[in-house]
């Protein structure tokens, strides 16, 4: 069996896209999925499965939370490997800043450099981002709310087909250990 965290974007933020936490664990646990738990309100879910691969189960839940719900909702599905790999190879010094200035966005697929070339990375400082395996680390200061760098990451220049949500580091570290293999 391997362990997931089911990453959704867009639910539960500003009134739209309403998605109780208990309704999500109720349909993936409907699903076959089993250790469903979820964590917060903004969409993380960790589930076991022994059937196919984390993209295949992104678009399972895709699928079911449309036919359920009625909205679409753009989901990412990563094992405890990669997310503890993502967190291990932070950039940043991590250990030293507060959480809230640290934030990853995780891609669907693999993102270039290319992406961003619309951006002057001195134009933003002391704002600093760096690309990674699938993911994007954004360090701003003063939060993401006040971060003119994460305005101009998020603006519409996206790769085709590419989902991308973005997570607090508090939100990453707590998703390395609910995942994690137990004991």
């Amino acid at each position: 069996m391997t362990t997931y965290a089911a990453l959704l974007r867009g639910i539960n933020v500003g009134g739209s896209k309403k998605l109780p936490m208990a309704n999500l664990r109720t349909l993936m646990t409907g699903l076959g999925l089993t250790g469903v738990r979820t964590h917060l309100q903004s969409g993380q879910a960790v589930f076991t499965t022994d059937r196919g691969d984390a993209q295949s189960a992104a678009a399972e839940l895709t699928r079911a939370i449309e036919e359920r719900f009625g909205f679409p909702v753009d989901v990412i599905v990563r094992d405890h490997g990669y997310l503890r790999a993502v967190a291990e190879a932070c950039p940043f010094p991590a250990a030293d800043l507060e959480p809230r200035q640290l934030h990853v966005t995780y891609f669907s697929a693999p993102v270039g450099p290319e992406r961003y070339t619309h951006i002057d990375p001195a134009a933003h400082l002391p704002e600093e981002f760096r690309l990674g395996d699938r993911c994007l680390y954004l360090y701003a200061p003063d939060g993401l709310g006040r971060s003119r760098l994460g305005e101009a990451l998020a603006r519409p220049r996206t790769t085709k087909g590419v989902i991308a949500t973005t997570r607090n580091w508090n939100t990453v570290r707590k998703l390395v250990e609910l995942t994690a293999p137990r004991a």
